[in-house]
């Protein structure tokens, strides 16, 4: 069973909102995703922040799109052990998260993406990363395997080198 840590922004991508970077292709791969996650194990942290940000943006009704699907899907099966692996993690105040790398080469790492990468440091399933249009992952993506940390990219092209990423 493989296993996935759900940037927001792929539900996001999904539903075809707030993501005008987004072709049909990216939103098409983004809904698969989604079914490939719910078939396999999604890691989450027992803390609920990223829970937290997905309600943020997301709706807890499960319509009108697919990352609301996701959503409520997530939110009926998030302590079903062989849906949902919950890790713990830990508040720090300068790395935001003390299993987020201390590495001055991630110093720059978006704030409010470090809880993905706490998730998948601290996961016993090794989880891979997935990613839609956000472009830290790919401005840090060196950096990150580095610490071991998987990304998948999503939509085939990043928006700023235009190079092939999966």
């Amino acid at each position: 069973m493989d296993a996935f840590v759900v940037d927001v922004n792929v539900a996001i991508v999904a539903n075809g909102k707030k993501s005008p970077q987004a072709d049909f292709a990216c939103r098409l791969a983004c809904v698969k995703a989604l079914k490939q996650v719910r078939d396999n194990l999604i890691c989450l942290d027992d803390g609920d922040h990223i829970l937290s940000e997905y309600r943020n943006n997301l709706s807890m009704s499960g319509q009108p799109g697919v990352g609301d699907e996701f959503m409520y899907w997530l939110h009926q099966n998030q302590y079903t052990k062989t849906v949902c692996e919950q890790v713990v993690i830990h508040k720090h105040a300068k790395r935001v998260f003390e299993e987020f790398p201390d590495d001055s080469a991630l110093a720059a790492f978006d704030r409010s993406d470090r809880k993905y990468v706490a998730v998948a440091l601290t996961s016993r399933n090794q989880p891979t990363i997935l990613n839609a249009v956000d472009s830290d992952w790919w401005e840090f993506k060196k950096p990150l395997e580095a610490h071991a940390v998987v990304i998948q990219f999503l939509c085939g092209t990043t928006l700023f080198s235009g190079e092939k990423t999966n």
